[in-house]
């Protein structure tokens, strides 16, 4: 089959890879099944390795987030069968162990990464190919309830990351009915974090943007209002909106020292930051003027797998949208395009057909 491999700093490549089959060497355990990729998309933590931030040391198998169709299950797959249309997480996960009844699927005993080995030795394939081996197909997937229209295709897409990690964002930072927000990130998990305060009833959400094809997108999915400043200025902006005190809950959606200073700041004595930015940059947690003014810092890699039934009932209905976020769609022929054109931010992101 044909799946994208990178090699190093802005170096993606098409290449041939052996198509998956199920694990039978020592340890099988039955519980594996292989996926026919419908849809897949680039993560703006992808560009971390693309722009060479994080180092790539040898070429690897890329890509986390897809949807697609069941081809085959192992023995012991209960619940997944051959032809559902399912969603899996952007990592593996069993859903029996005590983290993930935690909630906290990303910390699974038994789960890991896709593009890597599993815990048994097989192979679970990057997102971003044709075919994909789940290593948990009862744990990490979920199917719809009928194979999807074709319009709801992306928005299903989004249930991989983007919008479950925007829906942890406010989640940790606490939005409930009557929030004020702030949302400090305009790519596709910060505007699916707007989405997400919407969803959870805040009453005003603040978007933190300077490019108007975003903004209007933010403003479509529920923000009330644009601050493009940035720093000491962004921070002023934003306190003058809320009677110079801050908004009570900000969703930092970045990863960087920046970001997180901005969100920090622009929280109300006793407000609460969520992060879900990926760290980098060296973001640090400034302890004195948290503990002076009471805020509050949770967050982390976001258990999108914990969350997926709950929003997958929303955009089945229509009442949600995210899928919106994709403004380019390319064939996977075109990898190497659906990742330039999200590093030069001509594009939010992007959806990869196979």
């Amino acid at each position: 089959m044909r799946a994208a491999v990178i090699h190093g700093e802005r170096d993606v490549r098409l290449e041939d890879v052996p198509t998956p089959t199920l694990f039978t060497g020592s340890g099988s355990d039955g519980l594996d099944a292989v996926v026919r990729v419908v849809a897949a998309c680039v993560c703006g933590s992808d560009l971390w390795p693309y722009r060479g931030v994080t180092p790539t040391h040898e070429p690897h198998r890329i890509g986390h987030e897809f949807v697609g169709v069941v081809e085959e299950v192992g023995a012991n797959v209960r619940t997944i069968t051959p032809g559902d249309f399912v969603i899996a997480p952007f990592y593996d996960c069993d859903m029996t162990c005590v983290n993930c009844r935690n909630g906290v699927s990303t910390s699974c005993l038994h789960g890991g990464w896709w593009g890597s080995k599993d815990r048994i030795g097989g192979f679970a394939d990057g997102g971003q190919g044709e075919f994909v081996r789940v290593p948990h197909a009862d744990g990490s997937l979920v199917a719809t309830p009928e194979y999807p229209r074709a319009e709801l295709i992306p928005s299903l897409l989004t249930l991989s990351d983007v919008m479950g990690t925007g829906h942890h964002a406010a989640v940790s930072a606490g939005v409930t009915e009557g929030s004020t927000v702030v949302v400090v990130g305009d790519g596709a998990v910060g505007l699916c974090a707007v989405l997400a305060a919407k969803r959870l009833g805040a009453s005003r959400i603040v978007a933190m943007s300077r490019h108007e094809s975003r903004q209007a997108l933010a403003r479509e999915f529920g923000a009330t209002d644009i601050v493009a400043e940035r720093g000491d200025a962004g921070v002023a902006a934003v306190k003058e909106l809320f009677d110079g005190i801050g908004a009570d809950c900000v969703l930092e959606a970045v990863g960087t020292k920046e970001s997180m200073d901005q969100a920090i700041r622009s929280a109300r004595p006793g407000g609460m930051v969520g992060y879900v930015g990926v760290p980098n940059g060296g973001p640090e947690l400034p302890v004195r003027p948290l503990f002076q003014s009471n805020i509050g810092v949770n967050g982390g890699v976001a258990p999108v797998r914990n969350y997926v039934e709950d929003l997958l009932q929303d955009v089945w209905s229509g009442a949600i949208e995210p899928g919106k976020v994709f403004d380019l769609e390319v064939p996977l022929d075109e990898i190497a395009e659906a990742y330039a054109a999200m590093d030069e931010r001509r594009a939010i992101k992007t959806l990869v057909r196979p």
